[in-house]
């Protein structure tokens, strides 16, 4: 079965050594995301629908590099510093998800890697062969 990977460039991904996504086979795993822009800065400081806008849309980023796009979703999984802001962060989750409906799983972390983020997600895709 051949194996991709995709990088975003991240200081993290080397220092830790992983990579944003993997596609292997028909399947696509995408690491837990973050709302950083392509410099790395944090987009939407304390906005959790604001955060989860750009982590999305870096995971849809992602997809399109390894030859899929949301549609292709299956699951995701939504870590957040505050569960109290479910309904923000499941707003933006719906703009992005709202008719393909992948299984998905909320839950609420003591803290992510920087203290100015929010919420991390997750992403599983299925493509054909």
């Amino acid at each position: 079965m051949e194996r991709r990977r995709i990088s975003s460039g991240t200081e993290w991904e080397s220092h830790v050594g992983y990579s944003r996504a993997i596609r292997a086979g028909s399947q696509i795993h995408i690491s837990g995301t973050t709302a950083t822009d392509e410099d790395g800065d944090v987009v939407g400081e304390g906005d959790p629908y604001e955060q989860t806008k750009q982590a999305l849309a870096n995971v849809e980023d992602a997809l399109v590099e390894a030859d899929a796009s949301l549609e292709d979703v299956v699951r995701t999984r939504m870590f957040v510093t505050d569960i109290d802001d479910w309904e923000a962060i499941g707003e933006a989750h719906g703009e992005y998800f709202g008719e393909i409906r992948p299984a998905t799983s909320m839950l609420e972390v003591s803290r992510l890697i920087r203290p100015e983020l929010l919420v991390e997600v997750e992403a599983v895709a299925i493509v054909e062969g």
